[in-house]
């Protein structure tokens, strides 16, 4: 994993290929993150303590905080994971109650805010897909091999299962990707986890998934 600390442009990383070092556009900005081999970061992203697994991927303009998102995952353009909640249960859920010192009313914001926040993290598993405009609010988890149609809302109370397609607002179970029988095999065979050398003598075997699961 590559530890990015601070990146708000990158002139180096120009051509449209993947490396072993994560491929971040100039136009976007990273703080405090960690990012895996063979990954990108599309033009106008924000990322602010993140980790990108292996093989995964923001289009652009995705705003991240504050989450994990394992290997082989898609998280396509304009969606947003983990949006900032609002104290609303205090008198004002305004910003002055926590970002205390841009309106002069303290001379330190509220830490304890901003932690609380941090642990309310969002966990995306492997090989998943979010469709353009997914919303995933604080705490919610989405689990390795879902799909997440365009325009949805993930929310705690609603966690998206191993190898479903949810949809909608709140997002639900639509159907599954694959039956009960090769949705166990995918997990017992855990393809995201193999080493590179083993991926490129196997890559072809990814495409059909009834024969990939009675070869492994």
């Amino acid at each position: 994993m590559h530890d990015i600390t601070h990146l708000a442009a990158n002139n180096e990383l120009k051509q449209k290929k993947l490396f072993s070092r994560p491929l971040i556009h100039e136009s976007s900005t990273v703080i405090n993150s960690r990012f895996g081999e063979y990954t990108e970061i599309a033009a106008g992203c924000f990322c602010n303590e993140i980790t990108l697994e292996d093989y995964s991927y923001l289009s652009s303009c995705v705003r991240a905080i504050w989450c994990d998102i394992g290997r082989f995952s898609s998280i396509a353009s304009h969606c947003v994971i983990n949006p900032g909640n609002h104290p609303y249960q205090r008198v004002t859920q305004s910003h002055c109650t926590y970002r205390c010192r841009q309106y002069g009313f303290a001379d330190q914001d509220d830490a304890a805010f901003f932690e609380w926040r941090r642990q309310d993290a969002v966990t995306i598993g492997h090989d998943v897909w979010l469709g353009h405009g997914v919303y995933v609010m604080p705490g919610a988890k989405i689990a390795t091999g879902a799909v997440v149609a365009a325009g949805s809302v993930v929310t705690r109370n609603r966690p998206v299962g191993p190898y479903e397609i949810a949809a909608g607002s709140p997002a639900k179970p639509v159907k599954k990707r694959f039956s009960d029988r090769i949705i166990d095999r995918l997990l017992e065979i855990r393809f995201w986890d193999w080493p590179r050398e083993k991926l490129e003598q196997r890559f072809r075997d990814l495409y059909d998934v009834e024969a990939f699961i009675e070869k492994y």
